[in-house]
């Protein structure tokens, strides 16, 4: 018998003993013949924009010739993480060390280091070839020893295009740290003596992954991530300790993905991870480049993708630390000149029709796959890498001109149809993501359609609607309608991740939904009954942060995120450790916080506390995730909102075999209430937010056993109907009798407050 639940809902991975994963690649797809317009099968309203997507997929074909006659393929060019930057190699038959970087405008380069005591000798200077990339080969000494240790600290000497003389890390550098005494990092060497057994966690052995990557699930639950603010402690926190401590949480939850945030090096911690410096190396604060593959490796042995937030969408203008005006001009890897200026972000653009940037952005998506085990990636900031005002005091009207005229930036939008091919070709589970605000056409279309090719778009008109809702002083005036409108206003056959708040809405500055709701009535009202005062603001808060998640898991999306902590509403927002700053935008003095960690951790010990109310919320957050487990209901076809009534503020909807009750009136219950549903028979309660271990007042409860049978009484436009007490503030979820078991949280794998009978009937990771 499973020791836990989540032994039951989320088995652990078995591999046998001492193996070794080992990669299958799939094969690169040819580009198809037709003319890029396959992809208005599903929306014909794209015909008048023909000539857009012809050109864009005429510019796809001219781009994978060239990488296919000059760079032996797609497969080969991104592989070119082993080539540039520091790697083992041959030269004339003598083992050493290649380093190669591409630099046009440098007029000299050398390397240096702890190796040679940061002054270059005569054979530490590389020669330029006619592509503009300096090569230097260190060989191995007599006794093979490698010219540069691992773990040494390197960098580059160069002189400019203007003559001037500086030091850069290399582009490609695969670590880079910071000493606690310095400000600037340095770039190192990363190479470990010994390969580890599988599994093997060992300091300076090379990480053998052991477990193989999880299968591609239905649909996605997305626990949202940041290694460094994941500990209790008002400190930096590190990937083991993120492995040991809350890997188990997210998989007690129910998740069955994370979503790490920061990982790419950034030299500002503060930025949260979105200014990178250097793209190749996970961020050293956290710990090496092995510890984050054992993290990864881990999440994997608990069934658990791992998702990558990776920022390709503009990169820190930092030309200390960072690739910006890396051998003197303004335009390498960027646009020159103010288009390559990102002015809110006070960020560097890239220029995606560049073949070097191409090579770089490709080579690091596969780099991040191939080397680490990422299962896919959260593309960030995709609205402004397709649109040349970047989606900056614009507003999308729905207009389709406003996708595909003089504002797009083509050349970005191929990349990320090539970016897109490279990935689901090479990893067929992969998962992409892109938080694109725009609603551009085709974009979770496949690339080979014509699409842009993502699996799914971030709905991020939901969270924003939240707040609009949020805002309103009258639970009165809140608009059923409208709030079912945005949860469903997507695209049809493009997949979104719904989710009612992220990260965003975590930082400091904003407020999330728990904050929105309670305030400061968090600090001093969660204990529950019997060890503190009550308070009917936070017994509203409560109840509402319940139903706004489900109804957002309900119908938000194919897919559903949440951030760290948000689960059991942590009270606390996200600020960051920081000086006195300025807003690039605006010139206003932004106050820093004296370079505190307080409110860059999450309070663990809140919702592990028997005796405050964040564990009911916690709770709730377990068993929507459970439910989707044994129901599917995310990933189901079938899909109607039978009623949205805000005079009653009631909404009724199926989802998969679920009915789904919401009362929203802040007063009113409702007797003998009348549901529309698609199937008839007999329904149980599967779950009440109303129930005790959610906080609840047991007004309906799955421990009543009641049947509810569906009649052929046709209402809403539903062909059978039932009766049901409807209390206010609650949502109640109906599934099919036969599959629900009101003592099945009585059991050993049971999950609290939830009436799924074993697995349930469509139960999937």
């Amino acid at each position: 018998m499973p020791s836990a639940p989540e032994d039951f809902w989320s088995p652990a991975l078995e591999v046998p003993f001492n193996y070794e994963f080992k990669e299958r690649y799939g094969a690169i797809s040819r580009v198809p013949g037709h003319d890029g317009t396959e992809c208005f099968t599903w929306d014909s309203g794209l015909w008048n924009w023909a000539e857009h997507f012809r050109y864009r997929w005429r510019r796809l074909r001219e781009i994978r010739s060239a990488i296919d006659e000059n760079e032996g393929g797609l497969e080969a060019f991104s592989r070119a993480y082993n080539r540039f930057g520091l790697n083992r190699g041959e030269r004339d038959g003598k083992k050493g060390i290649w380093y190669r970087e591409w630099a046009p405008g440098a007029k000299a380069l050398a390397l240096i280091g702890e190796f040679n005591n940061w002054q270059p000798k005569d054979n530490h200077w590389a020669f330029k070839n006619s592509y503009g990339v300096w090569e230097l080969f260190l060989p191995d000494g007599p006794d093979g020893t490698p010219a540069l240790p691992h773990r040494s600290k390197v960098k580059c000497r160069l002189e400019s295009a203007d003559g001037q003389w500086v030091e850069r890390i290399p582009a490609w550098i695969k670590w880079a740290t910071q000493e606690w005494n310095e400000i600037q990092f340095n770039g190192v060497y990363w190479d470990p003596p010994e390969v580890g057994a599988p599994g093997e966690i060992a300091p300076d052995k090379r990480y053998s992954f052991k477990y193989p990557r999880p299968p591609r699930p239905r649909s996605l639950r997305i626990y949202e991530c940041h290694v460094g603010m994941s500990s209790q402690e008002p400190k930096v926190n590190s990937y083991l300790e993120f492995r040991r401590d809350v890997l188990p949480r997210v998989r007690a939850l129910g998740y069955n993905a994370i979503q790490i945030m920061a990982i790419q090096e950034h030299a500002y911690y503060g930025s949260f991870g979105y200014h990178v410096t250097n793209f190749f190396a996970p961020s050293s604060r956290f710990g090496t480049p092995e510890e984050l593959r054992a993290l990864i490796d881990e999440a994997h042995r608990m069934g658990l993708l791992v998702l990558m937030d990776i920022v390709h969408s503009h990169a820190s203008k930092n030309t200390q630390d960072g690739i910006n005006m890396f051998d003197g001009t303004d335009a390498m890897y960027f646009h020159g000149g103010p288009r390559g200026y990102h002015w809110m972000w006070d960020s560097r653009c890239f220029n995606y029709g560049n073949w070097e940037t191409l090579r770089f952005l490709l080579s690091n998506c596969r780099y991040w796959m191939d080397e680490f085990k990422f299962d896919g990636f959260r593309f960030d900031g995709v609205t402004s890498m397709m649109y040349h005002h970047h989606g900056l005091s614009y507003t999308f009207t729905g207009n389709y001109e406003e996708y595909f005229g003089l504002n797009t930036d083509v050349d970005a939008v191929v990349y990320l149809m090539l970016v897109n091919n490279l990935l689901h070709d090479l990893f067929p589970s992969c998962v992409t993501v892109g938080e694109d605000v725009s609603g551009m056409p085709a974009f979770c279309r496949p690339w080979h359609e014509g699409g842009v090719g993502f699996d799914y778009r971030l709905h991020m008109a939901v969270a924003d609607k939240w707040v609009e809702v949020l805002r309103s002083p009258d639970d009165h005036s809140w608009d059923m309608g409208a709030i079912t409108h945005t949860l469903t206003n997507r695209r049809y056959a493009e997949a979104c991740v719904g989710y009612a708040e992220s990260h965003d809405q975590a930082l400091v500055g904003d407020k999330t939904i728990a904050f929105w709701l309670m305030d400061k009535e968090m600090y001093g009202h969660m204990s529950v009954p019997g060890h503190g005062p009550a308070s009917s603001i936070v017994d509203r808060g409560i109840a509402l942060h319940k139903m706004i998640r489900l109804i957002t898991l309900a119908l938000g999306g194919e897919s559903y995120l949440n951030f760290m902590g948000n689960e059991f509403g942590h009270p606390e927002w996200i600020d960051f450790p920081r000086d006195n700053s300025y807003d690039p935008s605006t010139g206003q003095l932004i106050p820093g916080n004296g370079g505190s960690m307080d409110k860059c951790r999450r309070r663990w010990d809140l919702v592990d506390s028997p005796t405050l109310k964040y564990r009911w919320m916690n709770a709730f957050d377990a068993a929507m995730m459970h439910l989707d487990k044994a129901f599917g209901f995310q990933g189901a076809p079938h899909s109607h909102i039978s009623r949205t009534d805000s005079s009653d503020k009631m909404v009724v909807c199926e989802r998969g075999d679920l009915v789904f009750v919401f009362n929203f009136h802040p007063t009113k219950s409702y007797t003998d209430y009348r549901v529309g549903c698609n199937a008839s028979g007999p329904y149980k309660v599967v779950l009440s937010s109303d129930e005790e271990v959610f906080g609840g007042f047991r007004n309906v409860s799955k421990e009543a056993a009641v049947t509810f049978v569906a009649t052929p009484a046709p209402h809403d436009n539903r062909p059978f109907s039932f009766l049901v007490y409807a209390p206010s503030r609650t949502v109640v979820v109906y599934a099919p009798a036969g599959w629900c078991d009101p003592a099945a949280d009585r059991k050993p794998h049971g999950i609290p407050g939830l009436a799924v009978r074993d697995l349930g009937p469509y139960f999937a990771r």
